[in-house]
C-alpha cells in the first residue's frame, strides 16, 4: 500500500496540469499545488517539527487547509483536526491529550484559542490573525523549497480525528497512512466517480467524509472545490459555475439546498452522483431529492470515523432507510443488544447492535490513550458501535439509532428512525426528531419535536400515525412544535438537546 505523499506525487506525474484545488480566485494546478505543499512543508521543518510530531489544525475548509493536510502527509506529521467553532475547554483538551506541537487556526476560532491557556511549549501560526510570538502560514507560503518528496511510510501515522464527545471527553482516533488511503479508494469505488471527478469540498476536513473527499480527488486527479462555510446559496452557484460532478454530504446539507428558493432557477445537471453519511435519510428527504436531481447514482453510507466504511446502499430511493451491506473492506453484523461477543448474531429483522471486524483495511486500531473506550469498543477482533439496527429478510441492514437513544416506553423497545421517517413523509413537516421524555406511567414516552412546514396540529399528525404501519406503541404521544431541530455544525441530530429541554418553541 502506498503512503499519501507518494498517492499525491503520482497524480502530479500522471497530469500536472490538471486543476486540483479552487477556492474564490485561487485555481491551483496539481503542479503549483504541490509546490505550496512543499513550501508548507520547509516552514515545519523550519518550526522544528519532525516526522511523528501532532499538529492541530483548526481551519475551515479553505485551500489553505487543505494544503496543511496534504504537507503533514508528506513529512510524516501527524495533523489533528478540530472543529472551527470548538470550545476553549474543547482545545486545550485536544491540544493537550494529544500533546501538539503546534496550532493553527483563523480568525474565527482565535478568541476560543486565546481563552485556551495553552503554554508557550505549543507554537501558534495564524492565518488571518496577528499574535505575539506567532507566525503566520502566509510566510511558510513564501519558502522557497524545493519539490517535497513523501517522507512517511504506509504504516506510519496520517492524521488523529476525534470523535464529538456528546457524552463525555473526545476521543481521539489515529489513523495510518494505509487505512487512510484504502478509504479513499472504496469511497471512489463504492460511489463509482471518474477520473477528474469535480468535488464540492463542504463536509469539515475535521470530519471523515471531508477527509474522504480530499483524497479521493487525489486518487483521480480530480478537483476539490472549496467551500469554507456552508450556505445553500452559495453551494448552489459553486454547483453551477464549476460544474459539480459529485456530492457527498449529511441528509441535513441536502435539505437546505433542495429547499433553497434558488434551487429551481440553478442549473445542477452536472450533478449525477449524490451521497450521503452522517445520518439517516428521511423516506420524504429521499424522495425530494430523487426527483430534485435525477442522479445516475444514490449512495447511503454507513461509516464512522473509526472504520470509515461499515455498509454501502446504492440505490438508496429504492429501499429507503437500508443502509445495505458490508462495504468493499469490511464485514459486519448484528448482534443481540446484551452480546458480549460477536459470535451470536440476532435474527432477521431483530433490533441489535451493529459490530464491524477490525481486521478491516480502512479500521482504526484503538482510541488514544484510553484503556477504558478500547475496553468498552474492541471486544475479540470487532469493533462494538453503539449503533442498533436489524438485517432484514434479504440480508440489508437498517439502522435505527444509538444504543443510548432507544427509548423504552412501557417495557417496549422503540427505535425512533422508524417513527421520524413516517412523519418526514407528512407534507406540512419540514423536519423531525423523536426522543423519549420521562413519564411516571411509562417510563419514557415517545415524543416527536416537528419544525412545520406549513399549518398542521397535533391530532392531524396523530391521525398519520395512525394510519401508518407503525405498530401503536411506537406512536408519538406527544408532539412539540419548534422553531428549529437541533444539530452538530455538521449535521447531526442532537437528540440530548431536546430531551434536556434545550430548544425553543414554535409560536
Amino acid at each position: 500500500m502506498l503512503d499519501l505523499g507518494t498517492t499525491f506525487l503520482a497524480a502530479v506525474e500522471r497530469d500536472p496540469q490538471a486543476l486540483a484545488i479552487v477556492d474564490g480566485e485561487v485555481r491551483l494546478d496539481y503542479a503549483a499545488w504541490h509546490r505550496a505543499i512543499s513550501s508548507v512543508v520547509a516552514g515545519l521543518d523550519a518550526s522544528g517539527i519532525r516526522a511523528g510530531d501532532h499538529v492541530v489544525g483548526v481551519l475551515r475548509n479553505r485551500w489553505e487547509a487543505a494544503t496543511l493536510h496534504w504537507a503533514c502527509q508528506f513529512a510524516g506529521v501527524i495533523l489533528v483536526p478540530l472543529n472551527w467553532r470548538a470550545t476553549a475547554e474543547d482545545v486545550a483538551f485536544c491540544v493537550h491529550d494529544a500533546e501538539a506541537r503546534a496550532i493553527v487556526y483563523e480568525d474565527a476560532p482565535a478568541k476560543a484559542i486565546a481563552a485556551a491557556g495553552l503554554d508557550e511549549a505549543v507554537l501558534h501560526v495564524t492565518l488571518d490573525v496577528d499574535r505575539p510570538g506567532a507566525q503566520r502560514f502566509s510566510d511558510w507560503l513564501e519558502f522557497d523549497a524545493a519539490p517535497v518528496q513523501p517522507r512517511a511510510g504506509a504504516d506510519d501515522w496520517s492524521l488523529m480525528l476525534y470523535t464529538s464527545g456528546t457524552t463525555s471527553k473526545p476521543k481521539g482516533v489515529p489513523r495510518r497512512h494505509r487505512a487512510e488511503r484504502a478509504a479513499a479508494i472504496a469511497h471512489i469505488a463504492q460511489n463509482r466517480y471518474g477520473n477528474g471527478a469535480r468535488t464540492l469540498g463542504v463536509m469539515p476536513l475535521y470530519h471523515t467524509m471531508g477527509v474522504r473527499s480530499l483524497l479521493a480527488c487525489a486518487l483521480l486527479n480530480g478537483t476539490f472545490v472549496c467551500l469554507p462555510k456552508f450556505d445553500a446559496a452559495q453551494a448552489l452557484r459553486l454547483i453551477a459555475a464549476e460544474r459539480i460532478d459529485n456530492l457527498y454530504l449529511v441528509p441535513t446539507l441536502y435539505h437546505d439546498v433542495v429547499h433553497h428558493p434558488d434551487f429551481a432557477a440553478t442549473d445542477v445537471s452536472s450533478v449525477r452522483t449524490l451521497g450521503f453519511a452522517g445520518a439517516s435519510m428521511t423516506d420524504g428527504l429521499l424522495k425530494t431529492l430523487q426527483a430534485a436531481f435525477s442522479p445516475d447514482l444514490f449512495v447511503n453510507h454507513y461509516g464512522s470515523s473509526e472504520i470509515y466504511t461499515f455498509t454501502i446502499e446504492d440505490d438508496a430511493p429504492a429501499k429507503p432507510g437500508s443502509a445495505g451491506r458490508s462495504g468493499l473492506n469490511q464485514m459486519v453484523r448484528v448482534v443481540p443488544l446484551d452480546a458480549a461477543d460477536a459470535q451470536t448474531r440476532a435474527a432477521p429483522n431483530e433490533e441489535g447492535q451493529i459490530v464491524a471486524l477490525l481486521a478491516g483495511d480502512e479500521a482504526f486500531e484503538g482510541y488514544w490513550r484510553r484503556p477504558d473506550a478500547d475496553a468498552k469498543a474492541l471486544r475479540g477482533g470487532w469493533y462494538f458501535t453503539g449503533d442498533t439496527g436489524y438485517v432484514d429478510e434479504d440480508g440489508d441492514l437498517f439502522v435505527t439509532g444509538r444504543v443510548d437513544d432507544m427509548i423504552i416506553s412501557g417495557g417496549e423497545n422503540v427505535s425512533p428512525v422508524e417513527i421520524e421517517s413516517h412523519l418526514s413523509l407528512h407534507p406540512e413537516v419540514d423536519e423531525v426528531a423523536v426522543v423519549g421524555l420521562p413519564d411516571e406511567r411509562w417510563g419514557r414516552v415517545v415524543t416527536a419535536f416537528v419544525r412545520r412546514r406549513g399549518a398542521v396540529t397535533e391530532a392531524e399528525l396523530d391521525a398519520w400515525c395512525r394510519d401508518s404501519r407503525l405498530a401503536n406503541f411506537k406512536r408519538p404521544r406527544r408532539f412539540v412544535f419548534v422553531d428549529e431541530i437541533p444539530k452538530s455544525p455538521v449535521g447531526k441530530l442532537l437528540r440530548r438537546k431536546l430531551t434536556a429541554g434545550d430548544y425553543t418553541p414554535a409560536p
